[in-house]
């Protein structure tokens, strides 16, 4: 790991509450990474890429790294609340470009974190209990803002608990491939088969968009930097870390769910990874291993909901949000409006598409604010910082960059118009916002 020293010691100031350990933060990254983009989202990638589903979780890795290693050098550099909106701030001095990147991102989280409402409202729990799915989804986002609302460490304890279920889950899905592998009922063969009627390239690529939404939760972790004890050496242990030991587990489960089912089994499906525990048929109940996926359903949508409430906190802080979006609990230190802001705006998207439909436009959303993330960490070069943090290698930005444009291609006209329709109610906050603050105040704030 590359660091570069700086001249005194780091002193940081913040209005926030250091609780998170390297080993928390190592969790809050795994924990956001493993979930509903491989237990709700895998048929879907059966659908684009047939038997070979490993292949896209692969190349998503790999893109995803690229664009990591920015994020290392950023967040080490600045840990602070705010995510890429503070790094395009700083970087590019454009109040509408910082805002926009800022409001991309957020955009992107409350619209992932209504989808993983509906996912969890959906087939999983109704193997559970018969609940209508939209009411559901309320009430699950309401108890995800209340624990929000308790801390920071209370949400990562119930993190810590949730990611050991559900990577459990994850790999008891490879035990029961080996066990239908073992009777000689699998087929390893359909590992490297494609879909039909279609090139292996193209379908790779379709696939990697929706195995890209499974690896993009690491940028999640930007947002609580200043909640970290010594980010500098702590954060990019735990990125690098948890982005590697996710696509172990996704390589491993995508190997083993083509091994045990046929692909066009799972890409009718809504609940993919209950067609293996079923096709192994060892006596585990089909509403135990939902159990399983609920809960790693929830937890992706916890820490995505931090995220969003901590980049929102940041946003107003930095002046590019309402000042009242900045106020935090006394006791707790909880960003306390932004929870409640977030979780609303979130409920109103429940209703606007299902999982796939709004995990594509995370994905196109998020390939925006890469890009600018991945400009911006070149740009501020140029600016040194008194305290030692990780150095990307330069080549690695400039092909995140690249990585980046090449998966915007591959987004369908609905999609584009979904984030075009976002961005512009981000344009017309924008506007109002700047109207409200005095010219004497943008003047001396740089705005």
């Amino acid at each position: 790991m590359s660091t570069q020293a700086g001249t005194t010691p780091e002193v940081q100031t913040t209005g926030l509450r250091r609780a998170i350990s390297g080993k928390l933060l190592f969790l809050f990254i795994l924990g956001d990474v493993l979930g509903a983009g491989i237990y709700a989202l895998v048929g879907v990638l059966a659908g684009e890429v047939g038997g070979a589903l490993w292949v896209p979780f692969v190349v998503a890795l790999v893109l995803a790294t690229l664009t990591a290693t920015s994020y290392a050098e950023l967040v080490t550099k600045y840990p602070k609340a705010g995510g890429a909106a503070v790094f395009a701030q700083r970087a590019f001095q454009r109040p509408v470009v910082s805002f926009l990147v800022g409001f991309s991102m957020l955009a992107a989280g409350v619209t992932s974190v209504a989808g993983l409402a509906l996912a969890f409202s959906g087939d999983y729990l109704g193997a559970l209990v018969d609940v209508p799915a939209l009411p559901a989804a309320l009430v699950f986002l309401t108890l995800v803002a209340l624990l929000n609302m308790r801390g920071i460490k209370d949400s990562l304890r119930a993190n810590v608990a949730m990611t050991v279920i559900e990577v459990g889950g994850l790999l008891l899905i490879v035990a029961l491939a080996a066990v239908v592998l073992g009777r000689g009922d699998g087929d390893p063969g359909r590992t490297l088969e494609f879909a039909p009627g279609q090139s292996a390239v193209t379908g790779i690529l379709a696939a990697s968009v929706l195995a890209f939404y499974s690896f993009v939760g690491f940028e999640t972790s930007a947002n609580v930097a200043e909640e970290a004890v010594d980010p500098s050496r702590t954060y990019p242990r735990a990125l690098f870390g948890g982005l590697a030991v996710a696509g172990v587990v996704y390589v491993l489960v995508g190997l083993a769910v083509s091994t045990a089912v046929a692909p066009e089994q799972i890409a009718s499906s809504s609940g993919p990874l209950l067609e293996v525990v079923r096709v192994a048929d060892v006596g585990l109940p089909g509403w135990l291993y939902s159990l399983i996926a609920l809960i790693a359903v929830a937890n992706g949508a916890l820490l995505t909901a931090i995220m969003c409430s901590r980049l929102t906190y940041g946003m107003a802080v930095e002046g590019l949000l309402p000042r009242v979006l900045g106020r935090v609990l006394p006791n707790r230190r909880t960003p306390w409006v932004a929870i409640v802001v977030t979780t609303l705006v979130s409920m109103a998207l429940v209703a606007t598409g299902d999982l796939a439909d709004l995990a594509a436009t995370v994905v196109l959303l998020l390939l925006f604010v890469f890009i600018a993330t991945n400009v911006a960490v070149l740009v501020l070069r140029r600016d040194d910082v008194a305290h030692r943090h990780y150095r990307a290698p330069t080549v690695l930005p400039v092909l995140g960059v690249l990585a980046c444009v090449a998966l915007l291609t591959q987004q369908e006209a609905g999609v584009w118009l979904r984030a075009a329709i976002l961005l512009a109610v981000g344009a017309v906050l924008y506007a109002v916002t700047r109207r409200a603050v005095p010219a004497e105040q943008r003047a001396r704030s740089g705005r």
